[in-house]
């Protein structure tokens, strides 16, 4: 086939059209990172052909000496990057360069407000990759073959970051890929080795693969010599003393790997020696990615064996309750063929997954002990993954507890900034429990009338109003020797808190209104699963409550919500004996008034409490009629 039957024109993806519009405003300010995104690209490919090279040493193509060259030409305008990595085929340079296949795009067009300086922000925690080269580029020029394809199979790319882009098969004789920026006007600053050096030290001294430029005209006077030196100082950050690395070239080597603008929350940098040896630099991002709550977002921890790159993504070096984590472990242990089946049954990955995972967690809390600001923002940021943690194993339930943080009545905030060391420490005399309510938000928890009592008598109730909140609750059932008590579950136990008239009250109060119980529990009895006298209630007539073994209600409603099959289980309605209400209905003679009020009753209960009424319309009918007749 033709070079010219294999060239052909077309259209971006809508949205990488977007994405080009907003980089040159939005990021104007910053627009140096081009180099940054561009030789980042140049290492992963550097890397990717030596991890297939280990099966194949032929692609190579007797030429293993692997570098990133960067040219300029003033001349010209241009700026060149040329790497002898994997390189792409015609597929590859199509999926790569002309859409955006990751998660997470739907939420970020979402999130543009049309500010620079916030859209900037987005979209570095998008991660802008390639696209950056058109924030100085009127002009961008791909040419790359893929390591191992006959010469033929090279491709050229061009786009002038419009609609649309060209593309077409031409004759490459060396594998890799080499980019050529052809610059605005307006960015003729950067036609200078001074600052392309100064850039590539800034942003990428940490690239482990030689980073080479002519040497200047001022090095060359005495020997006429035309050859290249390295910029960078080409060697893997991770392995270097980390007594001798600054905090910028941590933070600049975390922005290579994640491709963040901003600079991470923290840092482990921690190298193991013994019977098992292996490095691992891991980092806490600052902020959420978009695909966070992906179930196929990609983690961020790379694997290395004794400096070579073997994958991305190496979920099993972490638990996926950690899978914000970013970073690289290099390990001495492993077989340089390893692939991602063996990761899943090997001891050395288990036990470099228990020691990464226990730093974290060592790291996570010191932060909270000693900046509580600093925790309170990864709390914020991450604390609902960190929460999968006791539902996912059991192996960390006590450490991980300690770091969970929620909101409380005892804090007039909807900030989740209490420990349950903290509950503990201001529990009441007598109290034996942790109680806790769940709603399906911060109002609906902080609302509820379930706390009623609890506010009476000054005993702080949590209030868990995250999806996830149930879930943890269920397979965290106590600390430090304090169980966890829900004010929606089962039958009310102050313990000792009450006195012993209150309990005596209440004994009195179940037999008065015995027959009250029975006639609502006959009309109500499709709905619920009993009907009690409760003294949980102080300004309520009622509220619903789960039986002790059934499934929680919040959790019962996001299941479905889900698709997934359910048991059906009824609530539990209570009652307060003192509110006008159930005076009202407890002296109704009428029997189909009786009925109205018991099924408002239900209702307004169900609604109190964040769930929804299945008949709506029947409940608006019968509340206008008893307005009605009350007006009368």
């Amino acid at each position: 086939m033709s070079v010219e039957a294999n060239q052909e024109t077309l259209g971006f993806q809508t949205e990488v059209k977007q994405l080009l519009d907003l980089m040159v405003h939005s990021l104007y300010s910053n627009r140096e990172i081009f180099l940054r995104e561009l030789i980042s690209n140049a290492s992963d490919a550097e890397d990717k052909l030596r991890f297939e090279a280990l099966q194949d040493d032929s692609l190579y193509e007797k030429d293993s000496d692997l570098k990133i060259r960067v040219e300029f030409n003033k001349e010209l305008k241009t700026i060149t990057i040329i790497d002898n990595g994997i390189g792409m085929t015609r597929n590859e340079v199509v999926e790569n360069l002309g859409t955006i296949a990751k998660s997470g795009t739907k939420q970020f067009f979402e999130g543009l407000t049309g500010d620079q300086t916030k859209d900037s922000q987005l979209i570095g925690q998008f991660g802008v990759g390639f696209y950056s080269c058109f924030i100085v580029a009127k002009k961008v020029e791909v040419i790359t073959r893929r390591a191992g394809e006959n010469r033929d199979k090279g491709v050229r790319w061009i786009s002038e970051g419009e609609n649309d882009y060209s593309i077409e098969t031409v004759d490459r004789a060396k594998r890799g890929t080499k980019v050529v920026l052809h610059l605005r006007d307006d960015a003729n600053e950067f036609l200078n080795a001074y600052q392309l050096r100064e850039i590539i030290t800034k942003y990428s001294d940490h690239i482990s693969f030689p980073i080479v430029m002519d040497k200047d005209d001022e090095d060359d006077k005495d020997n006429n010599s035309t050859s290249e030196d390295t910029v960078n100082s080409a060697t893997a950050l991770w392995i270097r003393n980390k007594k001798e690395i600054k905090d910028e070239e941590y933070n600049q080597f975390y922005k290579h790997i994640s491709h963040d603008f901003d600079d991470p929350l923290a840092t482990i940098h921690n190298k193991v020696e013994g019977k098992l040896e292996y490095t691992s630099l891991l980092f806490i991002p600052s902020r959420a990615p978009f695909d966070l709550w992906d179930r196929e977002q990609r983690h961020g921890v790379k694997l290395y064996v004794r400096r070579i790159f073997i994958m991305d993504d190496a979920k099993q070096l972490l638990p996926p309750w950690l899978r914000f984590v970013k970073g690289v472990i290099d390990s001495d242990d492993l077989p340089l063929n390893i692939s991602r089946e063996i990761l899943q049954q090997n001891k050395v990955v288990d036990s470099i997954r228990s020691g990464c995972t226990k730093k974290i967690i060592g790291l996570l809390k010191s932060i909270a002990k000693n900046d509580d600001e600093k925790y309170q923002e990864f709390w914020k940021i991450f604390g609902k993954v960190l929460k999968e943690g006791v539902v996912d194993t059991s192996d960390y339930k006590d450490d991980l507890s300690t770091l969970f943080r929620f909101s409380s009545t005892h804090e007039d905030t909807e900030d989740q900034k209490v420990s349950f060391k903290d509950y503990i420490e201001r529990m009441q005399d007598g109290q034996k429990f942790i109680y806790y309510v769940i709603a399906d938000s911060y109002k609906t928890a902080s609302n509820s009338p379930h706390l009623e009592i609890f506010k009476k008598k000054g005993i702080e109730v949590l209030l868990l109003s995250e999806p996830i909140d149930e879930w943890v609750t269920t397979h965290l059932s106590e600390f430090d020797g304090k169980k966890l008590q829900s004010v929606n579950k089962g039958e009310l136990d102050l313990g000792d808190i009450s006195s012993e008239g209150e309990k005596k009250k209440d004994k009195e109060n179940d037999k008065t209104h015995d027959s009250l119980v029975k006639r609502i529990k006959e009309v109500l009895e499709e709905k619920v699963k009993d009907v009690r006298v409760t003294s949980r209630l102080t300004a309520s007539p009622a509220c619903l409550v789960s039986d002790e073994d059934d499934m929680g209600r919040h959790l019962e409603q996001i299941l479905k919500a889900s698709g997934q099959s359910v048991p059906d289980s009824k609530p539990i309605l209570e009652i307060n004996p003192g509110h006008p209400i159930i005076k009202k209905i407890n002296a109704e003679k009428d029997d189909a008034l009786f009925t109205d009020w018991s099924h408002i009753l239900f209702d307004q209960a169900l609604l109190s409490e964040g769930g929804q009424l299945t008949d709506p319309v029947s409940f608006v009918n019968k509340l206008n009629s008893m307005i009605v007749s009350m007006a009368k």
